[in-house]
């Protein structure tokens, strides 16, 4: 009678289980083929810096390492019919399972032009009218804005791969959200996109 009870105890448990991993399955297949997707998207948007080159060096002053100051970001060549950017800089050398997230904003307004070197990392920037509504996301050491480069002493050449997506409609999005949340909020919205990378080794 007990073993009886124990298990009609056990198995509302051991399906909630079951299902929760399925689950779980399901979120991560549908993000693998986010990525991919995303991944087949041929860079058309120019993005460039006044602070380094694409695949140049990142200096220390835009790192965690130095003065952490976000570096000026510039876009050009947008698609037509582009109404708002997104952004996500993350390094894909990281010891993580996932390249770590630097940064990630959103709301951005296209016809801003730029985000000026030294932007605050408050959820929500105030601070620049031309980017009135912009929100910095959710990095990942789990605060907002941004984090510079900051590898560990690995003899590797870290890539800092700074990534403006263009939305065909203004979503406006909430605050909060991490890289995951952005891409799934943001996906069936993307006109183009582009990259520029920069480059980071701490030798000591």
């Amino acid at each position: 009678m007990l073993k009886h009870t124990l298990l009609q105890w056990r198995a509302p448990a051991i399906l909630a289980s079951a299902l929760f991993a399925l689950t779980l399955s399901h979120v991560s297949a549908a993000q693998d083929h986010q990525m991919s997707a995303m991944a087949e998207m041929e860079d058309t948007i120019t993005v460039g810096s006044s602070a380094f080159d694409h695949h140049g060096t990142i200096p220390l002053a835009y790192t965690a390492y130095g003065d952490n100051l976000v570096p000026q970001i510039t876009w050009a060549d947008l698609p037509e019919g582009t109404e708002q950017l997104a952004l996500v800089m993350d390094d894909p050398i990281a010891p993580t399972p996932q390249p770590f997230v630097h940064w990630v904003a959103y709301n951005i307004p296209a016809a801003a032009g730029e985000i000026p070197e030294g932007l605050p990392r408050d959820a929500q920037v105030t601070t620049v009218p031309a980017l009135a509504g912009m929100i910095n996301g959710i990095n990942g050491i789990r605060q907002t804005g941004y984090f510079g480069p900051r590898p560990p002493v690995d003899g590797k050449l870290h890539a800092y791969h700074f990534r403006i997506y263009a939305l065909d409609t203004a979503l406006n999005l909430p605050e909060g959200l991490n890289k995951a949340d952005l891409l799934a909020a943001i996906e069936g919205h993307i006109l183009g996109t582009g990259m520029l990378m920069g480059h980071y080794q701490r030798e000591e």
